[in-house]
């Protein structure tokens, strides 16, 4: 694969791998998605990592989460979070259902999943941008820094252009329009938003956030935004949309300069915009840009995954890092782990499921993220990155497959 350039049949190889993940299913009478052979669970060999009787419970519990979800669906579309959180939310959830195998229009979540979409498509402005609410510079407002839309709506651009990117192969007719027409507008977007001016030449080809500049030390990029819009424009690219690769040439310049090679960690920011810090969830944010890129295997993604197995998942809530999120980590770790494979995925991924099963709610949920500033979206955003840590055996969504 020469950077995020994949063969135009990906469609017909995906259903390949939906057959070749070991889901021992049975196919509706209506062509809804399979459902399970009682008894009759085969394990996907990125499954095999974890102890003998495991992986039933693995799928146990991401079928009882996407359960609560669904049931917490609001008749617009969207899956409750902060409106600063939309469209990013939504689209999360939708994603957690396609990863499990569930298709828009079809089986038991179809029409949960063409809501969303809709949804999220009636978020997009004229400019190309998601997000719910007008990005305006917030400074001087009463309201939590997190909450300000022109802190979230690159991130809400971000995740909602990779679910439609995601779905794109799975809807027809008019929705199958309005998704092209939706992310080739947010291509530009986010084209446009990479090449602004930057204060800092070090954060040229990396992404943040939409507000006018503070202070004088802020940073125009980081490896936090900056990683969403890579999984974007790898996702749109795969669906055989027009993403240049300077585009991606740009951005992963950015990411290497991210990397601290004496400590074997990315960090979130460079130096000159004086927000130098790591955590875990940075150092799998690396790792997976670096595979999305076409860069598997590297020196700096060996050496951040040793980082990773030193910083095993312990107990729920446990931040390793500034500003850590327990499920935002989760997320990226599992995905970038599942890149690397071998012992980096079983020593990640074994200890995360047990993590993430213990902590799992009686109704399906998951708890709010336990560090503050992202506890305020709600546990319906970590209950969607929960399906999305637990789901990289099924390898089904094409921009993480190995």
């Amino acid at each position: 694969m020469n950077g995020l350039a994949l063969a135009s049949g990906w469609r017909v190889c995906l259903l390949g791998l939906l057959l070749a993940a070991g889901r021992c299913h049975a196919a509706a009478a209506d062509g809804a998605t399979p459902a399970h052979v009682p008894g009759a669970i085969t394990v996907p060999p990125l499954g095999e990592v974890l102890c003998p009787g495991k992986w039933p419970a693995v799928e146990n519990s991401v079928d009882r989460a996407l359960a609560w979800l669904a049931s917490q669906q609001a008749a617009n579309g969207s899956f409750p979070t902060q409106p600063a959180g939309q469209p990013a939310v939504t689209s999360l959830c939708v994603l957690a259902f396609l990863a499990r195998g569930h298709q828009p229009g079809l089986g038991p979540y179809g029409k949960q999943m063409e809501r969303g979409i809709d949804f999220v498509l009636a978020c997009q402005r004229d400019d190309g941008l998601f997000s719910s609410q007008p990005p305006k510079d917030s400074h001087g407002q009463d309201a939590h820094e997190d909450l300000m839309p022109s802190h979230t709506a690159v991130y809400n651009h971000a995740i909602a252009g990779l679910m439609l990117g995601e779905v794109f192969g799975h809807v027809t007719g008019p929705r199958m329009e309005a998704v092209k027409k939706g992310l080739t507008k947010a291509l530009q977007f986010t084209r446009q938003l990479q090449s602004q001016p930057k204060a800092y030449a070090a954060d040229l080809g990396g992404w943040r956030y939409l507000h006018l500049r503070f202070d004088s030390s802020a940073a125009d990029s980081d490896l936090s935004v900056t990683a969403w819009q890579i999984l974007f424009l790898r996702s749109a690219r795969n669906a055989e949309f027009n993403v240049p690769q300077a585009y991606v040439d740009e951005a992963m310049e950015f990411v290497h300069r991210c990397w601290d090679e004496k400590k074997g960690v990315f960090n979130y920011a460079l130096e000159g915009g004086g927000d130098v810090r790591s955590s875990r969830g940075m150092v799998g944010a690396g790792i997976l840009c670096l595979s999305l890129a076409g860069q598997h295997q590297t020196p700096a993604a060996l050496a951040a995954g040793d980082w990773l197995l030193a910083h095993p998942y312990r107990r729920f809530g446990e931040q390793i890092g500034v500003d850590d999120g327990f499920f935002y980590s989760a997320y990226y770790c599992s995905q970038a782990a599942a890149q690397l494979g071998g012992s980096y995925w079983k020593g990640v991924y074994e200890p995360m499921a047990d993590t993430l099963l213990e902590a799992q709610n009686a109704d399906g949920s998951w708890p709010p993220e336990p560090q503050k500033k992202i506890a305020l979206f709600g546990n319906h955003y970590t209950t969607a990155m929960a399906v999305l840590a637990l789901t990289p055996p099924y390898q089904l969504l094409p921009v993480y497959q190995r």
